[in-house]
């Protein structure tokens, strides 16, 4: 690539690396030394100029377990060095893990990670000392104009040199253990046998010491010194059967997982059927007590359903507008606030009290809060018995995997026109003979369709990766799965 003075935004375009719902992400390839370098000096660039980033300070560095971690790490300090601050490494640890210490520390933070993605890829998310970067802060990026200084990498945008990533610092590790054992009163979960499916995540280590500290007997499953996808939102059918066995001998309460870096849960009921995470969602915030729920449209409408809460507010998909919409609710007065994604992912806008303890503010996507409160909410009931609380309402969700963005774009546009008449008859052709009518058009995030039927089907392309994602809803689970089979189906096979 080209060093010398450039442009954010023209770096984004010419390397193939840009923005998705959760910071910068692209093919690992692409990610070059120098690519992650400018991004990097970029992000600083603009904190120093929007929010007074002083020189010297400290910003947080982590990552997750993908080969190609290592190196854009040591490529981020790198650009942390250069532009007068100082790298604190604190190792491979879940993103709530660092983004939770940079709030505690009022300073910025960055992790390395494509969270859910295969290995072929990556990515890096950015926290100022207030929280994940929202949409006017990527704006903001992108116009930073930042120096790749020629004599540090080679022509292929290699590092010359590598030693600017310092050792590990374990503090964030500490502070996020103790930001749970400190809430919940030691050996809560006493009598508790949890299996912790470890696979390739950084939140195998944290899970196995919280749980364990609060008393729950921890079996250790299916780890791997290979990098796992787990997709939370689209569960690998090895990682359905894994479960169904792990259960099959009755030795587990739950068990429990998370993604690559930790911020999106994965929780069973005792007989190894994974919860929907945006099911996991509306449990966790009854157990929070939860004043105000913000969940992005895609998520089941159990939400509504349920009763459960005092005012709920739907957002497009992606954290950033989760928050956003948290804010809101903020400043209209209200409180706890909380938000969670349909990956199961859960975030607090609110400090949590409970008994005299407290739980501090968590602004972006975690998982272990999900997993603890769904087996404290469980109260030694079975896990499953939770799910007979809420309305007979399922969700299902899958994608089209190397689909290009701008021919998901096309085959949406090609359903919607802005003229609901016109619309409904172009998604009736498509798919009348297998849904029937066409009640309500949404598109406040893709295209949502609601058929008479009550039956929903949301299409939208990825943020994250070229793929075409459907999230579907029914009455049964088997519905709402065979209606997503069906969507993709279509619209694989659709030449508009």
């Amino acid at each position: 690539m080209n060093q010398g003075s450039v442009l954010i935004g023209d770096l984004m375009r010419e390397s193939g690396v840009g923005f998705g719902t959760s910071g910068a992400r692209g093919l690992a390839e692409d990610m070059t030394d120098a690519v992650c370098y400018a991004y990097t000096r970029g992000f600083l660039q603009y904190l120093r100029d929007s929010a007074g980033l002083p020189p010297g300070g400290e910003v947080g560095l982590a990552g997750d377990f993908r080969p190609s971690t290592s190196r854009i790490l040591e490529a981020c300090a790198r650009a942390v060095r250069d532009s007068d601050c100082q790298p604190l490494h604190c190792g491979r640890i879940p993103s709530p893990a660092i983004a939770a210490f940079g709030l505690q520390q009022g300073i910025p933070t960055l992790m390395v990670t494509g969270s859910h993605i295969p290995d072929d890829r990556n990515g890096i998310k950015f926290n100022t000392a207030r929280g994940e970067i929202l949409k006017e802060d990527e704006a903001g990026i992108r116009e930073q104009r930042v120096e790749i200084p020629a004599h540090l990498f080679n022509d292929e945008g290699g590092l010359r040199e590598t030693g600017a990533l310092p050792s590990v610092d374990t503090a964030a590790t500490e502070a996020y253990a103790a930001r749970y054992l400190d809430f919940l009163p030691s050996g809560i979960l006493a009598g508790r046998r949890i299996g912790l499916y470890e696979h390739s995540t950084v939140a195998a280590a944290p899970f196995r010491r919280v749980l364990a500290a609060l008393g729950a007997e921890v079996t250790r499953l299916g780890p791997s010194e290979t990098f796992i996808p787990v997709d939370t939102e689209a569960i690998r059918p090895e990682d359905v059967e894994l479960a169904r066995k792990w259960a099959a001998g009755g030795r587990f309460d739950a068990i429990v997982s998370a993604d690559g870096d930790g911020d999106r849960p994965l929780v069973s009921d005792e007989r190894g059927e994974w919860l929907r995470g945006d099911v996991a969602g509306i449990l966790c915030a009854r157990f929070l007590k939860a004043d105000t729920v913000v969940a992005p449209v895609s998520c089941n409408t159990a939400l509504e359903k349920s009763g459960w809460f005092p005012h709920t507010l739907r957002t497009r998909i992606g954290s950033p507008y989760v928050i956003a919409g948290m804010n809101e609710a903020l400043a209209d007065g209200r409180a706890p606030v909380v938000g969670y994604e349909a990956n199961g992912g859960f975030l607090t806008a609110s400090a949590i009290e409970r008994d005299g303890r407290s739980l501090p503010a968590l602004p972006t996507r975690d998982a272990l809060i999900v997993v603890l409160a769904v087996l404290l909410l469980a109260d030694h009931q079975p896990v499953s018995s939770l799910l007979g609380e809420l309305p007979p309402r399922y969700t299902a969700s899958d994608r089209l995997k190397a689909f290009p963005t701008a021919l998901s774009q096309a085959r949406i546009a090609a359903l919607h026109s802005g003229d609901f008449e016109q619309d409904r008859t172009a998604i009736e052709a498509l798919f009348g003979a297998d849904f029937g009518e066409v009640a309500a058009i949404d598109t406040t995030d893709g295209l949502r369709i609601t058929f008479a039927s009550g039956e929903i089907a949301h299409l939208r392309p990825s943020g994250n990766a070229p793929e075409l994602r459907a999230y579907t809803e029914a009455d049964t689970p088997e519905r709402a799965a065979a209606i997503n089979r069906r969507c993709l189906e279509i619209l694989e096979g659709w030449r508009p």
